[in-house]
């Protein structure tokens, strides 16, 4: 951007469209005094780091009534934590937002970039996020949605991570940080959209380098897809859709939830495994469920079976998709009749 007077007129634009285009979101509420809770401001971000807005917003409403601070979050059983996130994946997330809240409840909420960067869960864009829009300091966020809108404001088909933190910088609005980050952020989410911008809508076009090529679609250029690796594995449902033996997982995926016991292999050399594990016996097959998760599409085969394993009530436990999905099989009703041993 050439020139003060050229970088006031952008910055102008853009914060008039904001004022009267911005979204109505649920985390924006402010006080009395025109400020904002640091607590919603917290939750909505670490939220909107993996989830779509539309979904975003249901999970936020939803976490917010049943821990309405952070001292009721840090009171709360993790297992209670991950279940009201249950469905939104990434549960690592979940876990530490507990760990996060249980620290603020102990040593109090930061105020400060720095002091939110050293919280766990919070890397650079999620700090500077809270702390420009809960304490007004000039930080200047870095997403995707951003990356875009400068990428096509400059016509910079492959922007680094670095020139668009350096971008975002020199434009950010120091006299209202958080209305400008969140501004340029509406702007990609609602009109400098990925494959289709709305440019008659936009309030940038005259400074837009893009636009002025006659090609905005083609800024910024795809990243390389990641690869995805084909995973199989198989399920045992030891009771029915409501009552059935569950197992606590592990790893950074899905640590802390429950589900069907599993092993990861062909239905020759996991099912075997299971039912030596189990001690169960006569396997009937339910169906095969598809999901993806993090770089990993699987191939999950459901066997019903019979063993003595003591049943816990499904809806009490936080699952993930994926065994929502296994447990989706199940004929309406519920039930594959299993009998105790």
């Amino acid at each position: 951007m050439n020139g003060s007077a050229q970088l006031k007129k952008l910055r102008a634009a853009l914060l008039a469209w904001f004022d009267r285009s911005a979204r109505d979101l649920p985390w924006r509420m402010v006080d009395a005094a025109g400020k904002r809770d640091p607590y919603r401001v917290w939750v909505s971000e670490i939220l909107l780091q993996q989830t779509q807005v539309v979904r975003g917003r249901i999970y936020f409403e939803n976490f917010v009534e049943q821990f309405p601070s952070v001292e009721a979050l840090a009171a709360a059983p993790l297992e209670a934590v991950l279940k009201a996130w249950e469905g939104c994946g990434y549960y690592a997330r979940a876990r530490n937002l507990h760990k996060a809240a249980a620290r603020m409840a102990a040593e109090g909420i930061p105020t400060t970039y720095v002091g939110w960067l050293a919280l766990p869960g919070v890397g650079p864009y999620t700090a500077a996020a809270i702390s420009s829009l809960a304490y007004g300091e000039a930080r200047a966020v870095n997403d995707g949605n951003v990356r875009r809108v400068l990428s096509r404001l400059h016509a910079e088909a492959q922007p680094t991570a670095a020139w668009v933190q350096q971008q975002a910088d020199t434009l950010l609005d120091s006299q209202r940080p958080g209305d400008w980050n969140e501004a340029l952020m509406d702007l990609g989410a609602t009109v400098c959209l990925p494959k289709t911008p709305n440019c008659p809508a936009c309030p940038l076009t005259a400074q837009c380098a893009a636009f002025q090529s006659g090609a905005p679609n083609l800024y910024p250029l795809p990243k390389p897809a990641a690869k995805v690796k084909a995973v199989e594995a198989v399920a045992l449902l030891i009771g029915d859709a409501e009552c059935a033996y569950l197992e606590q997982r592990g790893g950074t995926l899905l640590g802390g939830l429950y589900g069907l016991p599993l092993e990861e292999g062909s239905i020759q050399t996991a099912l075997p495994r299971l039912l030596e594990r189990l001690s169960a016996h006569s396997p009937q097959l339910l169906g095969t469920v598809s999901h993806s998760m993090t770089h990993r599409q699987i191939t999950l085969h459901v066997y019903a079976a019979q063993a003595s394993q003591e049943r816990q009530q499904v809806a009490q436990r936080p699952l993930s998709r994926l065994d929502h999905k296994a447990l989706g099989l199940l004929p309406p009703q519920g039930a594959v009749q299993v009998r105790l041993l």
